[in-house]
């Protein structure tokens, strides 16, 4: 799960998420309550891009609309941030936009997942 080249900053164009100051904490629970999305957090959490292969998310059981529709419900909550570029798309979690809004909260969260072995 590395960095695809071609997916740094500046490069493509950026979906529709919440600005920083309107992510609201009860959407970000909300779509962190399924254990798929608690799966891309963890995954997410390295603070790379990813590009939206369901291999290499280690979602390779899942259809590729049902991941991308996994990865909609976490940039609308304001969780991770979406770049596409070309017809490639890059997602990066949103890490110093929660810890300002919620600090503590995805230390926590990740804190947990690391103990149930995520």
């Amino acid at each position: 799960m590395v960095n695809d080249v071609g997916a740094g900053d500046g490069e493509g164009t950026l979906l529709e998420q919440p600005a920083p100051g309107d992510i609201q904490l009860v959407k970000v629970l909300h779509a962190l309550g399924d254990p798929t999305r608690l799966h891309l957090l963890w995954i997410y959490a390295s603070g790379e891009q990813y590009d939206c292969s369901s291999d290499r998310l280690g979602l390779g059981h899942l259809h590729k609309s049902t991941v991308s529709h996994h990865m909609r419900i976490m940039r609308e909550a304001g969780i991770t941030s979406t770049r596409v570029v070309g017809r490639n798309r890059y997602v990066q979690l949103r890490r110093a936009d929660l810890d300002a809004r919620f600090p503590g909260l995805l230390e926590g969260l990740l804190k947990s997942l690391e103990r149930e072995g995520a």
